[in-house]
């Protein structure tokens, strides 16, 4: 939104003060200003009121004209001209040789044949409107010779500020309400707001308005006839250009005024077309076309303006094409209204279509305003064109009512809360030059809170708070070091362990760290062929493909590996991420912190990968806690399980998490030629179990034997079980080493580590051992590969 320091200072004295320094403060106390401040007129002189004396065709050019003009130095001027409006008498501006336009300077100069002294200007070529159609027309009686800029305010400064910063102010929507801001600031009187009394048209009839819907908190009118002036003062259209608007005519250009001058949107009809005037919301959609064209379609929640039973404009957001002011209108009837904020922003979304009108509506505009921008307008309008005749009394239907809001706190209170010594004077002079009804009784406080303060932005005694430091000056604020103790905190076990996962997770086995959302992507899921899982489901949610919660996060991961296959042949993922478990007895969401690892190969066998994937939790569990794993086999209960291929993790007897294989369907839909396994565990479950302490053993002094063997053999653990209770005395290390499948069988090779701490072991010591594990195993049904 751009604002005209000439405006401001309409309503606030800013003489002998620094313009820049005060939008400095402002941005610091009040809204932010955007970086761009920008310098109305500065790139502008040498331009002057002058008369053009006499208008010759060229002999040679069917648009241009040979000029002789007076710029009020005693002599005539020749200039070439190609406007299309000159004419003999006609006032313009004037560029004299010398003059600059912005980046352009004023020299005389051979044009086809003659020679210019000068430029006769458009409003664009003086950077004051958009219109280049042709040179300007000065209807002022003004003396040739007279600078432009002593006839009109061309100088000015404009700043942009952030509406985002304006979002919780509906007050400064409008010049008047940062003039407030400013006066506050430089401590200066905020003058009235010039109206007229309108109670003097009490006597007349009032307009037939009925307010029929509750969408509608206020709704303010009244009539006028015999408009005869079609366009608006030069200065009134300069400020509308400079913040952001091009003049239309003379009472939509006041409208757009009052909105930028008090925030106020107003709209104004034209009084053949509107009668009865009343505001409702249709049973039945339909299609309604605005001022800008447009054919909208109209759904049964949006609010409209009607004569009678006839749309006319949508509330708050545009008007019609039937209903607008044109060249001939010489009666309007005004509306000046509020509606609710959220019907008029929900409606907009719908339409697809926001208005400066409708930004201001969104915010929560005082009622109290309605009445005021229509004594605003009229003051307006009669001082333009006095024989404007007012043919009805004020009609105003308030049918929604702000509460009144007042607050009570003490000086502790604000002590407390800002931490430096503010005087009452000072709090008192400050809420006073804001609007603040203010009362106190030695350092107690009673302030009645404005209207216009009151819509959503004040409402608790904190929100005073911060209305006495910004104005203060958070810069004035002296930094001091807090006394409270600190104190060293230590480190959440889960945290900690969450921290060391990872490290050895990335830095050890080169995993790629992944984060995703805590939902069940219905689309994906269906892609991959896995099912949504009954779980927690997000209320009134607009998208049923994000509405439920995840129990697991490993169909989140397939999803995200499917959308990674073509980056790579081989690669994993991980997560610490969320899952929400259904509900606790508390009502509350069951929420648990969750590794998730997969892991994805083109060049590797299934089980290969599988076993890479073990030895890796294998490995990254006994670092953090210092124990070993043990598997239990599981029955696949999830559609994206592998029927077969699941195993439950176990530590200290608890199990942590599970270790498994896609689901043959889900790893085609992925993949028809990679291998995919995954595993999840219990994050807290894993850090809740006691760490075993770190045991150091000096090397043995004697060497050690290694040895090989490979088994016809589905599972390890039988194969485990009798070598330990063989070799129980010499026995140091047993793994396995290496899982081959050709198809029709399957080996596991173990390799085995036998030492003495005492002695060294013979060869024919440890052949004996090895010889009778293999005859132990082969009674058992599992032989020795060849």
């Amino acid at each position: 939104m751009f604002i005209s320091m000439n405006w401001i200072s309409d309503f606030v004295d800013l003489s002998g003060l620094d313009k820049m320094e005060l939008i400095a403060k402002f941005s610091l106390a009040t809204a932010e200003v955007e970086n761009d401040i920008f310098h109305k007129g500065e790139d502008l002189s040498g331009v002057v009121v002058a008369e053009i004396k006499s208008v010759e065709e060229h002999p040679e050019s069917k648009k241009l004209h040979l000029l002789k003009v007076d710029a009020g130095d005693g002599k005539l001027t020749d200039v070439v001209c190609g406007a299309p409006n000159v004419r003999v008498g006609m006032k313009t501006a004037f560029a004299k040789v010398g003059a600059k336009l912005g980046e352009i300077t004023i020299a005389p100069r051979p044009l086809a044949g003659f020679e210019s002294h000068g430029m006769c200007c458009s409003e664009k070529e003086i950077g004051i409107s958009d219109n280049n159609d042709g040179i300007m027309d000065i209807t002022e009686d003004v003396a040739n010779g007279t600078d432009i800029k002593d006839l009109y305010e061309i100088d000015d400064i404009i700043f942009e500020v952030d509406n985002k910063s304006l979002t919780n102010r509906p007050d400064l929507w409008g010049h008047y309400g940062i003039a407030r801001e400013f006066a506050t600031i430089a401590k200066r009187p905020l003058k009235e707001l010039p109206t007229i009394d309108l109670s003097k048209y009490d006597n007349l009839e009032k307009i037939d308005l009925k307010i029929e819907d509750e969408l509608c908190q206020r709704y303010s009118s009244i009539k006028v006839e015999n408009v005869e002036k079609n366009v608006a003062p030069m200065n009134m259209r300069i400020r509308l250009f400079y913040c952001g608007m091009r003049g239309i005519n003379l009472l939509t250009d006041l409208t757009n005024y009052i909105m930028l001058e008090m925030g106020q949107p107003m709209h104004a009809f034209d009084s053949r077309k509107v009668g009865k005037i009343r505001i409702k919301r249709f049973d039945k959609p339909f299609t309604f076309t605005t001022l800008d064209g447009v054919e909208r379609n109209i759904d049964e929640n949006t609010l409209m303006i009607c004569n009678d039973n006839t749309p006319v404009a949508i509330a708050g957001i545009m008007g019609g094409l039937d209903s607008e002011i044109v060249e001939d209108t010489t009666q309007l009837t005004l509306e000046s209204a509020t509606f609710n904020a959220a019907s008029i922003r929900k409606s907009a979304v719908r339409l697809a279509h926001r208005t400066d009108a409708s930004a201001r509506y969104e915010k929560s505009l005082d009622p109290e305003m309605t009445t005021v921008a229509i004594a605003r307008f009229m003051k307006l309008l009669l001082d333009i064109d006095p024989g404007v005749k007012v043919v009805s009394a004020l009609t105003d239907e308030y049918a929604f009512h702000y509460p009144h809001v007042a607050l009570d706190f003490d000086k502790n209170f604000v002590d407390k809360y800002t931490g430096i010594e503010i005087t009452n004077e000072h709090i008192v002079d400050t809420l006073t030059a804001l609007g603040f009804g203010v009362k106190h009784e030695g350092d107690n406080f009673h302030v009645d809170v404005p209207s216009y303060r009151a819509t959503k932005d004040i409402s608790l005694k904190a929100d005073i708070i911060e209305e006495i430091t910004r104005i203060y000056g958070y810069d004035n604020f002296e930094l001091v070091t807090t006394a409270a103790p600190l104190y060293p905190v230590r480190m959440d076990e889960t945290k900690n362990v969450e921290d060391r996962i990872k490290d050895i997770l990335v830095k050890r086995f080169k995993l790629h760290e992944v984060h995703s959302y805590v939902w069940q992507y219905a689309d994906e899921y269906k892609k991959l062929g896995m099912d949504v899982e009954e779980n927690v489901k997000l209320a009134n949610s607009t998208n049923p493909n994000i509405e439920t919660l995840r129990r697991s996060m490993i169909p989140t991961q397939l999803c995200q590996v499917n959308y990674n296959t073509g980056y790579a042949t081989d690669f994993g993922i991980f997560e610490v991420g969320r899952v929400v478990e259904g509900l606790k007895a508390d009502g509350l969401c069951d929420e648990k912190k969750k590794l998730c690892i997969t892991l994805f190969s083109k060049t590797k066998s299934l089980e290969k990968l599988y076993f890479e994937l073990r030895d890796m939790i294998a490995e990254t569990v006994d670092d953090v806690r210092n124990k070993a794993l043990t598997y239990k086999k599981l029955e696949a209960t999830h559609s994206y399980e592998h029927p077969k291929n699941l195993n439950a993790l176990i530590l200290d007897g608890v199990q942590i998490g599970e270790i498994g294989v896609a689901h043959p369907v889900v790893s085609k839909k992925i993949d028809k030629k990679a291998a995919i396994v995954f595993a999840e565990i219990d994050v807290e479950a894993l850090s809740d179990i006691n760490p075993e302490p770190i045991k150091y053993e000096e090397p043995s002094k004697y060497p050690s034997i290694e040895v090989d063997l490979s088994f016809i053999a589905e599972k390890f653990s039988e194969i485990n079980d009798t070598i330990k209770e063989s070799a129980k005395d010499i026995l140091k290390k047993v793994g396995v080493s290496d899982v081959y499948s050709d198809g029709d069988s399957k080996s596991i090779t173990v390799r085995l580590l036998f030492g003495d701490d005492e002695r060294t072991l013979t060869h024919d010591e440890v052949q004996n051992v090895v010889d009778e594990i293999i005859e132990k195993l082969k009674n058992k049904g599992i032989n020795l590969k060849a």
